[in-house]
This record gives structure tokens, sequence and C-alpha cells, in this order.
């Protein structure tokens, strides 16, 4: 059962207790990342979530490591497109250093420009990091590919030039405008006293933020074909096609579909690709939903000189799946193998914490364990032939590259 109450400064909470474990995970979600940046701005998101982490006005950053290492527990961020979360996970005991130390580094940060000077080349190593992962690189390019000169299209980490001209200046004055009551959302799940929201109440409801709400453009999905010439090993394949966004229903069949045709080492895609043909190591299929939009992608690394004939094999299944859909027996096998992953994942609290605060961010209905399951069972093979024929449109698809056309 969920427990949804907002804090006297209009921040919204969501917690789900779980009484069996002795661990507590509480996150502070933030509805800002990369879509949210204007261009010159690009990479501000991310920098943030290092720069929490340097110190706030009450402690150093090895304060903040050392605090968290003495009660055994975990902190950490991420930035995606569209959100921005901080987290730590303690024994339930220590659930008010969780939240004194979260409350501290989200709403007090001390951003000086020394610290702010370090870290920025942290960030240009994490880019060039990057820039050397053959997969990353594909990616970026995809996004790129299909979302154009849009903040969707841009990467989340920036580039060297808008990071460059980020000041605590204009990173405060980012984090007034973003960082806001109707904004931020404070997810906890798992073992927790009665005491818990005075306690978020004692460390959050007080701080003052802005009372204004942060909306993004929409995404338009304009499908163009890429290739980055570089110097890898394999040459990186994507496939793209114009997938569901995050509101989307059909995200129950979209996950059956592809549980038989490209996820895992049963899915047909692998077994074809790689097992029959040994043409490549890695070759999958997935599917990316955001505010409005969402994409669909088939994913391979192969050889250049075994390119063309990995297209061919991968086009011939997509027109197998299209034409033929899927089996009853198949279906069933899928929503076994997707209850099973989707049960087993959801015993880790931080999961729990993850799915509660991303849907109360995002607007979208908390929907229990149990109506997931439900939802799984009730996928049928209508459903199924109709998200195939949704997402698997021809018209829609993009080819992108990286990597060397010739081979080495």
């Amino acid at each position: 059962m969920y427990i949804q109450k907002v804090l006297s400064n209009g921040i919204r909470v969501v917690a789900e207790r779980i009484p069996y474990v002795q661990s507590v995970s509480i996150g502070v979600w933030v509805g800002n990342g990369s879509r949210y940046e204007r261009a010159e701005e690009n990479g501000i998101s991310h920098f943030i979530e290092h720069m929490v982490f340097k110190g706030t006005e009450k402690r150093t950053a090895e304060d903040i490591a050392l605090e968290m290492d003495s009660v055994g527990g975990q902190l950490n961020a991420f930035t995606t497109r569209e959100c921005t979360c901080f987290y730590a996970r303690t024994l339930d005991e220590y659930a008010r250093t969780s939240a004194d130390i979260l409350s501290d580094m989200v709403f007090s940060p001390l951003l000086s420009a020394e610290d702010m000077e370090l870290e920025r080349r942290v960030v240009y190593e994490e880019i060039a990091m990057y820039e050397d992962s053959p997969e990353d690189v594909v990616y970026e390019l995809f996004d790129s590919a299909v979302w154009g000169d849009t903040p969707m299209g841009r990467p989340i980490l920036g580039t060297e030039k808008t990071l460059a001209a980020i000041t605590p200046e204009s990173m405060r004055g980012y984090m007034s405008t973003h960082y806001t009551s109707k904004n931020i959302v404070i997810a906890v799940a798992g073992s927790f006293g009665d005491d818990l929201f005075d306690l978020l109440e004692e460390y959050f409801g007080g701080r003052k933020v802005a009372d204004i709400d942060v909306l993004c453009e929409p995404a338009m999905y304009t499908p163009h074909d890429r290739h980055a010439e570089r110097d890898f090993e394999q040459l990186q394949l994507v496939y793209g096609f114009n997938g569901i966004d995050i509101e989307d229903e059909a995200v129950y069949p979209l996950l059956v579909f592809n549980n038989v045709f490209g996820s895992g080492m049963s899915s047909r895609l692998f077994q074809n690709i790689r097992e029959r043909y040994g043409l490549a190591y890695s070759i999958g299929a997935g599917h990316s939903a955001y505010i409005g939009a969402g994409t669909f992608d088939i994913s391979a690394a192969v050889s250049s000189e075994n390119a063309d004939r990995v297209t061919e094999l991968v086009m011939e299944e997509v027109d197998r799946i299209t034409r033929e859909k899927l089996t009853q027996d198949e279906i069933d096998r899928a929503k076994i193998q997707l209850k099973g992953n989707y049960i087993l994942s959801n015993e880790h609290v931080s999961a729990r914490m993850q799915a509660i605060g991303r849907a109360v961010l995002l607007n979208r209905k908390l929907i229990t364990p149990e109506e997931t399951i439900k939802r799984i069972e009730a996928v049928d093979r209508a459903s199924v032939a109709e998200i195939i024929d949704r997402v698997l449109d021809r018209s829609t698809m993009c080819t992108v590259t990286a990597g060397s056309k010739m081979s080495h």
C-alpha cells in the first residue's frame, strides 16, 4: 500500500512500507534532465548531480562520504533526459541520517568556483570515457538522428563547450527555477516508522523553494540515417523505429512481444544471428519511453564485412514477426518470464523506491506489484499483434552506424 502526503512547502512524498526488510531507501526526485535545458546550458543537470556531492554549507565532500559510510549506507545519484534522482539506502534505524544528508546536498550545496573547476575536469573525463565506448557513441548518434537539434537530441553530459560556460551563479539560477516544489518528489520504500513524515517535514518541509511548474517542449520523432566514422574494432548498428510514450498501456504487450523478438538469449534475434550464424557477439532490441514520445530499437555489434548480412537477417526477422505475429505458446512463455523478472527485481527496496518515485514525478497512476502482474497476465494475441504493427512500422525506420565501414 502506498502512502502519499504533501509537505508544508508543497513537495510531494510517496512511501511504501515493506515490513519484512530491515533497510530503507530514500530518493529525492527532481523533474529535470537534459530535456529541460536550453542549447547553451546543455549538460547543466548532470553537472549539478556531480556538484552536490562536492560539499554543502555544513559538510565537506569527505564529511558526506564518511557520514554515510559510518552507518554502512549507500549514497548515489543519476541524471536522465527527464529526471535527476539523489538516493540513499541504509538500515532502517539510520533513516534520519539519509534524510539529513540528502536534504543538505540537494538544498544547500556549496557550489564553490574552486570545486566547480575540479569537477568540470571530472565530467570532461566522463565524456571522454563515453567517446571511447562504441555503444554509447552509436546511441548518442541515434538520439540526434531521431530527435534532431532539440533538447532530446543533445547529450545528457553536455559538451566541453557548454560545460565551460557554466558558473556557480548560472548553476544556482538554474536550480532556483527547476528545483521547485511542483518539480520535486521524495520517494521512500522499505522499513520505516510512523514518524517518517515528521522526519521528512523536519528536513525537507522547511526548505524554501519556488512554487512554479517546469515544462518541457514536445518531442517530434523524425528519423534520419546517420554514420559516424570511428576507429572501432566492430561496426555498431542501430535500427530505430518510432515507439510508445511513457503513459501508453501498450507497454505490457510490447514487453511480451520483445521478450520473444529481441530481449535475452532465447530471443529470435539472438538465436538466429548469434547462435545460428555466429555473426554478432551482442544483438538485441529494446524500447525507450519518454513524456509524449518514444523509440524502439534493434542494436548489434558486428565486423564491417558482416554488416550487410546482419542487416538482411534482422530485416527478415522484422518481416517475419510482422507477418506471422506470435503463437499463443510464445506469448504464454514470455508472460511467465516477464513475471519472474519483475518479481525478482522488485525484491530490492531501491527498485521499489525508483518505481514509485518516477511514477509520482511523471504524474502517472501508482500501480501495485499485484496490478502489474495482472496487466502482464492480461496480454493477449490481439494486443501483441497490434503493438508489433505499431512499433515495427518500416516507414518510421532509420539506420545509424558508428565505426569503420571498411574491415580492419
